[in-house]
């Protein structure tokens, strides 16, 4: 494979023929028939004698210079090669009832973190970003996101980690009196400049090192934040009677909005009412419980309540939307850039693993992904949002992933067990997803809308035990849903009582699972520790050393076939074709100098090989909700439309095996 992808670059074999010779090439499994070209075809492709011999020397020197080129813009330019073709597509994709129910959906899931983060800030950061400035960050990052973005189903706006980030910076700025919303300003706009830098240089291509292992780690890090602030609000309302009937209010909007989801994920009452409960209980509890303390005697209570302001203008009311950031010193301007090389690392990570879960294998995608040019669209908003004063948005967990799921058409498999039997229930599968630009820009465009005037009154009544109790099911929910807590829930299980087809019992060294593990949950403790201190701005250096801990640490101590089971790749190889095929270790091994247009055919072979010996726990998503995926809604009122589960997934393979090669082919 080096020696083809060394010719190909000297330019002596034209990719037509490079593309022919790979797929010749390609590792037939064993007991497969081979159904390469013979011999004597495949040789004909090369030339003989003294051009053979050029070709060699040409091949190995370009061996010896490939690891330093960068090959400036080559990561960008094939996203938009890849992605243009399906522009149209996007939009007219639209046109299917998923879309509606997804829209909504994803504006109350994205809308009320959003809320909850704004309270955050607002009490940490001087007032200086409030309900206003988050909800214009997320409006900022749907619109770019839905119109140019090569993966318009990533979801765009303000995280928990850039909170922590954002007021971090403020407690360090504060003594020094140094203009916060300027500094902040350079941050973004040194950011911008680092994003682009990253983007021109293909620096997405380490994504095939990106595995379970951080994304899990960071998932159970993001979901203690939750609680951690869940806790915070309530424990900055003093010890009065509000006090304590805001604790009532938070338990008790903790208990229905995750009996809510119980409901939705269980077999109870009819399925329509499944997903009305699962799609719209936790904003219905939040509306009910709102009104919920005006009655009775707790209307006399005094509770605190989610400060708002004008509509359409910055929280603070001294200053404008475009931020003076011109007005800062030189001195300050460049000790704005350490603190932009931190946000930069954390929205690479971040960003990028959103993207990940959002194209999970568990998602049968069918439009190619464009990492590297949806970075350069990150730095962008990063800048702009700076510019205006905006907290920097960027990819959502878990609302990028739920938004994918719930574009899902699904149908009902049979359960069958290794022999092929009938085991008597079924499950709902996955058979595509709706792929558009309309769901993102229209839960956008509703989050602006929610910046005018009455709804900025409704907002204003909530009141902080309700925030504080949203968290609460954010962080609940975000933990079971963690490969980690899955992991901890198989050790402290019976053993005896453990189902004999979970894919843990297969490794033979129980401590193996221990280890791993162990190791987690000390990536997770070193990473809280230091969001406790001073130093919480430079958390995302702790999260980006989870990449090469996974690749040169963990083999050292793991075997390979306990690690094939304990991890997995994040995407599926059709996602991570773009980025130079998944997992750095196996199925990117001859890959180490192919830039994102050159991904064999034998990649997505092996990858796709390595997939089907994992678990289907591990292809959640990081935040998935306990129980089956996201059904549709249409209803199956007769079982006999069940499909063996058997003949499903085997359609499925070949229709994916289809629909990439002819992707690969068309890109050659």
């Amino acid at each position: 494979a080096h020696f083809i992808y060394n010719i190909s670059q000297s330019g002596v074999i034209e990719k037509q023929q490079l593309s022919s010779i790979m797929t010749q090439n390609t590792t037939t499994p064993r007991g497969h028939r081979s159904e390469t070209l013979p011999r004597q075809d495949t040789e004909a492709q090369f030339p003989s004698g003294e051009d053979r011999s050029n070709l060699s020397a040409v091949a190995m020197s370009s061996e010896h210079d490939s690891w330093w080129k960068i090959h400036p813009f080559r990561g960008m330019i094939n996203d938009l090669r890849r992605r243009a073709p399906f522009f149209l597509s996007d939009w007219t994709d639209a046109w299917d009832y998923r879309v509606i129910p997804a829209t909504v959906y994803m504006y109350f899931a994205n809308i009320l973190p959003a809320l909850a983060f704004s309270l955050d800030m607002f009490q940490n950061t001087g007032t200086e970003y409030g309900v206003n400035e988050v909800l214009l960050a997320s409006v900022l990052g749907s619109v770019v996101f839905s119109f140019f973005a090569a993966q318009p189903l990533v979801i765009v706006g303000v995280t928990g980690p850039i909170t922590v980030f954002n007021y971090t910076v403020y407690n360090i700025m504060q003594p020094t009196g140094i203009n916060y919303i300027g500094f902040m300003a350079w941050i973004g706009i040194w950011s911008l400049i680092l994003h682009w830098i990253l983007a021109i240089t293909n620096s997405c291509n380490w994504l095939r090192w990106v595995t379970r292992f951080p994304c899990d780690i960071f998932g159970f890090y993001v979901a203690f934040i939750y609680l951690q602030k869940g806790v915070q609000v309530l424990e900055r309302l003093g010890d009065d009677s509000a006090f304590y009937l805001s604790i009532v209010i938070a338990l008790l909007v903790f208990m229905v909005a995750y009996l809510c989801g119980a409901l939705g994920n269980s077999s109870l009452f009819q399925h329509w009412i499944r997903v009305f409960l699962k799609d719209y209980g936790t904003p219905l509890t939040i509306v009910f419980f709102t009104g919920f303390v005006h009655i009775g005697r707790m209307a006399k209570v005094h509770l605190e309540v989610l400060p708002t302001s004008i509509a359409f203008m910055p929280t603070n009311s001294s200053r404008n939307w475009l931020v003076n950031f011109w007005d800062m010193s030189v001195g300050d301007i460049f000790l704005a850039l350490p603190f932009a090389v931190l946000l930069t690392v954390l929205f690479w990570f971040d960003h990028n693993v959103s993207s990940l879960i959002a194209q999970g294998s568990e998602f049968p995608l069918r439009k190619p992904a464009g990492f590297h040019w949806d970075l350069f669209l990150l730095g962008l908003t990063t800048g702009v949002a700076g510019i205006l004063g905006l907290p920097f948005p960027n990819g959502l967990i878990p609302q990028a992933p739920f938004h994918t799921e719930s574009l899902c058409v699904t149908m009902p498999v049979r359960k069958v067990d290794e022999k092929g039997e009938d085991k008597g229930g079924y499950y709902f599968e996955a058979t595509h997803v709706v792929e558009q630009r309309v769901s993102n820009l229209a839960q956008g465009l509703l989050t602006l809308g929610t910046m005018t005037g009455p709804l900025l009154v409704v907002l204003h009544l909530i009141p902080h035990g309700v925030m504080a109790g949203l968290f609460f099911v954010m962080g609940i929910q975000a933990l079971e849903g963690n490969g980690i807590t899955a992991k901890i829930v198989f050790l402290a299980r019976d053993k005896a009582l453990t189902p004999a087809t979970a894919e843990l019992k297969t490794i033979k060294r129980r401590a193996a699972i221990w280890i791993f593990v162990g190791i987690e949950l000390f990536g997770f403790a070193a990473t809280f520790a230091i969001t406790q201190t001073i130093a919480a701005v430079g958390f995302p250096i702790f999260i980006f050393l989870l990449i090469p801990v996974r690749t040169f640490l963990l083999p050292r101590i793991l075997r390979p076939e306990e690690l094939a089971i304990l991890d997995a790749p994040t995407a599926s190889p059709f996602t991570m074709e773009g980025i130079g095929g998944a997992w750095g270790g196996s199925c990117a091994s001859v890959d180490d100098r192919r830039d994102s247009n050159d991904t064999a055919a034998s990649v997505g072979g092996q990858c796709s090989q390595q997939e089907s010996h994992l678990r289907p726990e591990l292809h959640d998503s990081v935040f998935a909700s306990p129980g089956d995926p996201r059904k549709s809604q249409e209803d199956f009122a007769d079982l006999s439309q069940v499909h063996s589960g058997h003949s499903t997934a085997t359609r499925r393979k070949s229709v994916d095996r289809r629909v990439a090669s002819s992707s690969r082919a068309g890109h050659s």
